[in-house]
C-alpha cells in the first residue's frame, strides 16, 4: 500500500514513531456473544460492539458500560443475584442495538468484492436505510485460508527502512514488555499440528499473520522443522486466535501489566 505510486509521496518525507496492532472484532450483529455469565458481563469492543461501517466503537462501549453499570445496580438490590441476566435486555433498549442492526449488512456484503459490496452498502444504507428484509450471514475468517498450492508465491522487496520496515525494528518501538519467568500465554493444543498441518499445507502461515514476530519455524539439529513460540514479542492483537486455520493456538490472558505500551497512539 505505502510503496504504491499514488501513495508513496504522501509518506516518503514521514518518520515512524510507533508501531502497534489489533484485530478488529468486525462480525457486528450477526456475531455478538452471550452477554453476561455469572459474576461478570461483556461490554464494548469485548462484546463487539462495533460499528464497522464506520470503524468506530468507541460511543458504543461507553453506553455499554453505562448499561452495564445501571444493570448490575439493578441486580445488587435483589439477594442471590450470580448473573445479571438484564443487561442484554437493557442493551436491547438501547440506540446500540438499532445502530448495530442498521449496519450488520455492510461488511457481509464485502463477500462480492470491493466494487460489490460498495454498491450493495450504498443500496443497503440509502435505499433500505439499514433495515432490509434480510440478514446477511458472516462466516469464520480462519476458513477462508487458501492452501499454499493453490496460491501463486509472493516475493516481497526487503524493508527499505523509510517506507517498510522489518518486524523486529518496528516490535521495538512499541514498548512491548513482558516478565521473563511468566508462564507462556500462547499454547497449542496438539504441538504436532503446526509441522503437520499448517506448515505442510498451508506454509506456515503464523509467521506471517502475526505482526510481532511471535512465530517461527526453525530447524532441529536433526533437520526436522518446529513452531518456536517468542511470546515476550507478542503485542495482544488476538490475530493469531483468529486466522490459524486449524485453530490450535489458545490465547490466554497473560501477567497483568504486560504487553505493548503505547504512549503516541
Amino acid at each position: 500500500f505505502k510503496t504504491h505510486p499514488a501513495i508513496r509521496g504522501f509518506f516518503e518525507e514521514g518518520r515512524r514513531i510507533a508501531y502497534g496492532a489489533r484485530a478488529i472484532s468486525e462480525g457486528g450483529f450477526q456475531s455478538l456473544p452471550k452477554l453476561t455469565f455469572p459474576g461478570g458481563m461483556l461490554v464494548g469492543d469485548t462484546a463487539g460492539f462495533l460499528n464497522n461501517a464506520k470503524i468506530k466503537g468507541t460511543h458504543t462501549a461507553m453506553k455499554s458500560g453505562m448499561t452495564a453499570a445501571e444493570a448490575v445496580y439493578d441486580a445488587l438490590a435483589q439477594e442471590g443475584t450470580k448473573e445479571v441476566t438484564s443487561y442484554p435486555e437493557k442493551i436491547r433498549s438501547t440506540w446500540i442495538w438499532d445502530e448495530l442492526y442498521r449496519v450488520r449488512n455492510i461488511r457481509p456484503s464485502f463477500r462480492w468484492g470491493l466494487w460489490g459490496g460498495l454498491a450493495y452498502s450504498a443500496i443497503d444504507t440509502f435505499v433500505f436505510q439499514g433495515k432490509a428484509p434480510w440478514t446477511l450471514h458472516n462466516h469464520d475468517d480462519h476458513s477462508q485460508l487458501r492452501k499454499a498450492a493453490d496460491c501463486p508465491r509472493i516475493d516481497y522487496p526487503k524493508p527499505d527502512g523509510k517506507l517498510t520496515f522489518d518486524k523486529l525494528g518496528s516490535l521495538f518501538i512499541s514498548n512491548v514488555n513482558h516478565e521473563e519467568n511468566q508462564r507462556c500465554h500462547l499454547t497449542l493444543k496438539d504441538a504436532s499440528v503446526p509441522v503437520n498441518v499448517n506448515l505442510a499445507l498451508y506454509a506456515g502461515p503464523e509467521q506471517r499473520f502475526c505482526p510481532a514476530g511471535v512465530y517461527e519455524f526453525v530447524k532441529n539439529d536433526d533437520g526436522s522443522d518446529r513452531l518456536q513460540i517468542n511470546a515476550a514479542n507478542c503485542v495482544h492483537c488476538k490475530t493469531c486466535d483468529i486466522k490459524d486455520p486449524t485453530q490450535n493456538i489458545n490465547w490466554v490472558v497473560p501477567e497483568g501489566g504486560g504487553g505493548p505500551n503505547y504512549p503516541n497512539m
